[in-house]
């Protein structure tokens, strides 16, 4: 493992054009000043920007500047390349949480858990079993649980209603048996949902792990050195998945390569976050009707259908020179008004409990109320486990579904044990 993380630091000393990451450290900004890196895009640089500048005018003697983070590929390659080069932020709000662990592993990252009342804060805020998923093996804290989009399946109200449905499809064979009725229909060319194929780690959070999750009862992939996704439930979805494909009920193509075809009635289902709200609402033609509704299970599956939360997480560096006041800046951005504002602005949820039983957030819900199921959802998520490899993880299972789902070259149990042999290789 050391030599792994040698290797992929490495990597990223020798990129080209690595000089950019120091704006981190611009010389514009007053010497003593925190960084603190926000997502670029603007719905949470207007948060981040508000937040600052209300903390600076209530600390005039510990200021903060906000910089989105610097363009790359993506953040995560970012971010990385910031660590190779001691160039990070003193906090950065947009953290993957299966990146967490190969930050602390190469110590880049501070421990949240050391700062005084820092667990008792969070667990109020977030719930303890938020908390006790995000900490390291060792029962450390690295990260501070901020936001979660649940992912959920939104459906085309009179698409199912012209169906027969009064709901969306509940169960394998409800969904099954709408899409080849669907498919059966008025002679245009209509699929029951659509998924991007792409042989891409990340891809999966949408399609397999997603629904994994909800087949499983929230069991997530691994813990230390032992694979769990090796079972029932897992080979289910994939059984599931290659069903759908093999009868053709979902096109095999990029979900935006031909427009929006939810919107153009074309694809009754997809899974998807509440980001989808605002798109829909802007665009949707007169009359079009659609609602959310939980993933589709197994039959006979009891208990609350758990789902991926699709959660981004805030961390202090281990290049931060004023950590206790960088953790004061964090507690303040998760103020109840500070969330409160983050969801207004941004139409993503916080992690935090009770928000559809506390007044201050009652009005936003009263005029959003298909939020209200996602932060009803938000009760029933799951991030990415707390491992230094998780990237090669979703890889591993990524590979295996391209080859039994995409291509159908190999069955569901075979492909999930080998994706399970490799995670094992991975881990060990």
């Amino acid at each position: 493992m050391r030599l792994f993380l040698q290797n992929f630091v490495m990597k990223f000393l020798i990129l080209p054009g690595l000089v950019f990451l120091a704006c981190g450290h611009s010389p514009e900004r007053a010497e003593d000043a925190l960084i603190f890196w926000s997502a670029n895009n603007v719905f949470e640089q207007q948060f981040a920007r508000e937040v600052v500048a209300e903390w600076n005018r209530l600390h005039p003697d510990k200021q903060v500047v906000h910089q989105p983070v610097p363009e790359g590929q993506s953040s995560e390659e970012v971010i990385l390349a910031s660590i190779a080069a001691r160039t990070t932020p003193d906090i950065y709000a947009n953290v993957w949480p299966g990146d967490v662990q190969f930050y602390v592993r190469a110590n880049a990252v501070v421990r949240i858990s050391d700062f005084p009342g820092a667990l008792d804060f969070l667990i109020e805020r977030s719930g303890a079993d938020a908390i006790e998923a995000a900490k390291s093996p060792d029962g450390s804290l690295h990260h501070v649980p901020w936001k979660t989009n649940p992912i959920m399946m939104v459906y085309n109200v009179k698409l199912f209603h012209e169906l027969g449905y009064d709901r969306a499809p509940a169960t394998y064979r409800e969904f099954i048996e709408a899409g080849l009725r669907l498919k059966a229909g008025n002679g245009v060319e209509r699929w029951i949902g659509i998924a991007d194929i792409r042989n891409i780690w990340w891809q999966r959070f949408f399609d397999f792990y997603s629904l994994y999750l909800a087949a499983s009862g929230g069991v997530t992939l691994v813990r230390g050195d032992s694979v769990l996704f090796e079972n029932e439930a897992a080979v289910l979805v994939m059984t599931f998945l290659q069903d759908v494909y093999r009868r053709g009920l979902f096109p095999k193509q990029k979900a935006s390569a031909v427009g929006d075809l939810f919107l153009l009635g074309r694809i009754a289902t997809r899974f998807t976050g509440p980001w989808t709200i605002s798109h829909l609402e802007r665009f949707k033609p007169e009359g079009f009707e659609y609602a959310f509704s939980p993933l589709p299970v197994p039959e006979k599956t009891d208990g609350p259908i758990y789902t991926y939360g699709d959660p981004k997480n805030i961390v202090i560096f281990s290049t931060c020179k004023r950590p206790q006041d960088a953790w004061a800046f964090i507690q303040f951005m998760l103020s109840r008004e500070n969330d409160r504002r983050f969801l207004e602005i941004t139409s993503q949820l916080p992690r935090r409990v009770g928000m559809t039983t506390d007044s201050l957030f009652a009005d936003y819900f009263r005029r959003h109320p298909m939020m209200v199921q996602f932060a009803q959802q938000a009760h029933y998520v799951r991030g990415a486990d707390q491992a230094p490899v998780m990237k090669e993880v979703f890889d591993a299972i990524s590979q295996e579904y391209e080859a039994a789902v995409v291509y159908q070259v190999k069955s569901a149990e075979q492909a999930i044990r080998d994706a399970a042999a490799r995670v094992r290789l991975i881990l060990h």
